[in-house]
């Protein structure tokens, strides 16, 4: 029976680059793009993803985004092969390889998720990614029959033992979580909101650190 397989990024060990695209009427879209998924090394997790299985997921993953136009993630995610659309806060723009490794580039939606990802990273806070698929683990942890279904936005560990601090259930039990949901949400109709989110996002960072 296939597994869940989560791997998670650091922004620093993924080389994520911010990258910025302006339309013709002056209006910004924010990209992330770095490693997506390592290939022919030990990850954290102790499974090894040969670089044969990289290349397949990559193409799997553009051709669904030929097919699709983009293929959606999540602001961190859940533990199950399902995208939530109401968490959605980017789409993946292409893959492809660089050595062992799986390059990417997405896109951040102006989604409620996506606008509090972009809030975050425009105010320097450094988010990472996390692979979601499934496949299968042999004894010494190697990876087979691996299927990637997407690249979540996840937050930074604190340390390398560390798992990423679940945004979307921090949001929804964190003391100002409700106040940025809903400022989220009033973003995509109110530009004057805009400079409340990030106000608030700031608050509810610091007091993750506590």
């Amino acid at each position: 029976m296939a597994l869940l397989l989560q791997e998670h990024i650091r922004f620093d060990d993924a080389g994520i680059k911010l990258l910025s695209e302006s339309n013709t009427e002056g209006a910004k879209t924010l990209y992330m793009e770095g490693i997506f998924v390592q290939g022919g090394v030990k990850n954290h997790n102790g499974r090894v993803y040969p670089v044969d299985q990289i290349r397949r997921a990559v193409d799997q993953i553009n051709s669904c985004i030929d097919k699709d136009n983009g293929v959606p993630g999540e602001l961190d995610h859940p533990q199950e092969l399902q995208i939530h659309l109401d968490r959605v806060s980017h789409t993946i723009t292409k893959m492809w390889m660089d050595g062992p490794n799986g390059i990417g580039k997405l896109k951040l939606l102006p989604t409620p998720s996506g606008q509090i990802a972009k809030t975050l990273l425009e105010s320097g806070v450094k988010l990472g990614v996390s692979s979601r698929g499934s496949g299968n683990v042999d004894h010494i942890g190697n990876v087979s029959d691996f299927d990637m279904l997407t690249v979540d936005i996840v937050a930074k560990p604190s340390a390398p033992s560390a798992y990423p601090v679940p945004v979307y259930e921090a949001l929804q039990h964190g003391r100002f979580g409700s106040n940025i949901m809903d400022l989220a949400e009033s973003v995509r109709h109110d530009a004057k909101a805009q400079k409340y989110l990030t106000e608030t996002l700031l608050r509810w960072v610091n007091e993750l650190k506590i």
